[in-house]
C-alpha cells in the first residue's frame, strides 16, 4: 500500500477512527480510542505505511501495518502484521 501521511487533527481522528486491525496481537475495532487511551487527543501528525491482510480501512482489507501518531512530545506507534503479532509502543520525550 502507498503510505501516508497527515497533519491536520481533524483528518488524523477521521482516518483513526475508521482503522481496525484483527488476527494476532493488538487487535482493536477504532484505532481512535486506542490513540485517545494513550493521551493524544489532538494528534497532530500521521504517517501510515507497509500493508497488513489483518487490518481494515472503512471496512475494507488490507490496510497499513505500521502508524506512528504524534502529539507534541507523545508518540504512539502500531507495528507487525502481516506474520507477525501486531504491538504498540507508547514513548513521551521529556
Amino acid at each position: 500500500m502507498q503510505s501516508i501521511e497527515l497533519n491536520d487533527p481533524e483528518k488524523i481522528r477521521e482516518f483513526l477512527s475508521q482503522i481496525a486491525f484483527h488476527g494476532k496481537g493488538f487487535v482493536t475495532d477504532s484505532l481512535l480510542g486506542d490513540v485517545f487511551d494513550a493521551g493524544l487527543d489532538y494528534p497532530d501528525f500521521l504517517r501510515a505505511e507497509g500493508e497488513d491482510p489483518n487490518a481494515a480501512f472503512a471496512g475494507r482489507s488490507p490496510a497499513w501495518a505500521k502508524y506512528h501518531v504524534r502529539q507534541g512530545k507523545k508518540v504512539f506507534m502500531v507495528y507487525g502484521g502481516a506474520g507477525s503479532d501486531r504491538r504498540t509502543h507508547f514513548s513521551e520525550t521529556p
